[in-house]
């Protein structure tokens, strides 16, 4: 028996009103939430438009759907996928064709979905737990009659085959879904070569990631274990449709710490290093299908894993942009784009967006129109959940911030360079575990050869 998907009707009203221009397809993402048992879409958008130069291949007959631009398609995806708070993900995809093209969608889809997923776990730090789905779904939808077939494919399965879905309409399908939220503290060093690269990066922030997964989370006061029940502590009351929030906090323990440096112990040749601190604020959605308390654990853990990876591969990108004017290193203190939180219409639900200092709310609302396809009125982008992101550019890293005020609080990032003066003599990241067992080893070994 195929999976089971529960939409929300606003997604169907959206899916009806596209339109498409005569002979050419149409892709979207569809996303959600995915548990063991069934799964819950809350919102479908379309691909935005790419401008490109030339003529389309499909004026010149060659067939629309090899004229889908993958690459578009998969980049959207990734970028969507930032704007998702904890819980939500991208499900799969969606298709509009032509009937004469019907015959054709599902190689189109297939081809598209195993893209999709592999560029966006490119870059995920966390891995899949056994429990994970690993079925995507994808929705082929006629632009004549509106008929839909929707199958799935496990992504993790090169050879994997189209399996049928159930696709069912609901009303309110996240209406009553609980909000976890959260503030993280964040100190994490990376040790870099003279070139920054995004590998070094990801494994640098590899070891954080794993102590956030180990840490111990407080859902609402109480510590979320096994498969007890997510409680809230207040009664429900079916007449209302107010979302409950609850607070949770993550506690990363001394042990955890010092056995995972004594673990990673090694030597390593550096030219810098990238230090990445401050508070990050956390949200993350949570179904209510008896939600289990380590389920919304894990979704508050890795949102707090996302957030601060996408903020680094911004970070990256940035220098890639300057880098014809900025070579190498540069020390100093740089602000880290801040996250600000806007409602999705359609679903109650909220989405995510990266503030650099120098953007406005108005910026916003056009990436929101532009990767949601959904218009937000800029009253309505919340910008003040992570503080003030105005300060000035110090170099050093004697830099802290108020531990009265958290509010005020940011992720920044900031880069220690070579030292001018002594280049040739390079820093080491020694692990002292390792350099105290090598001198006592060699002095044991020294007593003995004496003694003799």
């Amino acid at each position: 028996m195929g999976r089971s998907y529960f939409v929300d009707e606003t997604v169907e009203e959206y899916l009806v009103g596209l339109q498409t221009a005569p002979r050419s397809c149409l892709t979207g993402l569809l996303a959600g939430q995915s548990s063991p048992q069934r799964d819950f879409v809350v919102l479908a958008v379309q691909t935005p438009h790419r401008e490109s130069e030339g003529q389309p291949k499909a004026s010149r007959g060659v067939s629309p759907l090899d004229d889908i631009d993958v690459e578009w398609v998969t980049e959207h995806a990734k970028q969507v996928s930032r704007m998702l708070p904890g819980g939500l993900c991208i499900l799969g995809l969606f298709l509009v064709t032509p009937p004469e093209l019907s015959k054709d969608a599902q190689n189109a889809l297939k081809r598209l979905i195993f893209a999709m997923d592999k560029y966006i776990t490119k870059g995920r730090l966390w891995e899949l737990s056994e429990e994970d789905v690993t079925d995507q779904v994808t929705l082929h939808i006629c632009s004549k009659t509106k008929k839909t077939v929707c199958k799935t494919f496990d992504v993790k399965d090169p050879k994997s085959s189209a399996k049928p879905a159930d696709w069912k309409y609901q009303t309110g399908v996240s209406s009553s879904w609980p909000m976890l939220t959260c503030s993280v503290e964040v100190d994490v060093q990376i040790p870099v070569s003279s070139d920054i690269t995004d590998k070094c990066m990801k494994d640098g922030l590899r070891r954080w990631t794993k102590q956030i997964e180990a840490a111990y989370c407080l859902i609402n006061g109480r510590q979320a274990l096994d498969d007890s029940e997510l409680s809230s502590g207040q009664k429900k009351n079916p007449k209302t449709t107010h979302r409950q929030t609850l607070p949770a906090r993550i506690f990363v323990t001394d042990e955890q710490s010092e056995l995972d440096e004594r673990s990673s112990a090694l030597v390593q040749v550096c030219s810098g290093s990238v230090k990445v601190r401050g508070v990050v604020y956390c949200r993350a959605y949570i179904h209510n299908n008896k939600p289990k308390a380590r389920h919304a654990a894990q979704a508050i853990k890795r949102d707090i894993i996302n957030t601060v990876c996408s903020r680094v591969e911004m970070f990256l990108e940035d220098l890639l942009i300057d880098e014809g004017s900025h070579k190498g290193l540069c020390s100093g203190q740089q602000a880290l784009p801040r996250r600000v939180f806007a409602p999705m219409p359609i679903s109650g639900l909220s989405v995510c967006d990266y503030m650099f200092p120098d953007e406005s709310t108005a910026d916003v609302a056009e990436r929101l129109k532009e990767m949601l396809d959904c218009e937000t009125p800029e009253e309505d982008i919340d910008t003040g959940l992570e503080g003030n992101q105005l300060f000035s550019d110090v170099s050093g890293s004697e830099i802290t911030d108020s531990p009265s005020d958290d509010s005020s609080k940011h992720v920044i990032s900031e880069v220690q360079a070579e030292n001018p003066k002594n280049q040739k003599a390079p820093q080491y990241y020694a692990g002292v575990a390792v350099t105290a067992a090598i001198a006592l080893l060699a002095t044991a070994t020294s007593l003995l050869y004496f003694n003799e």
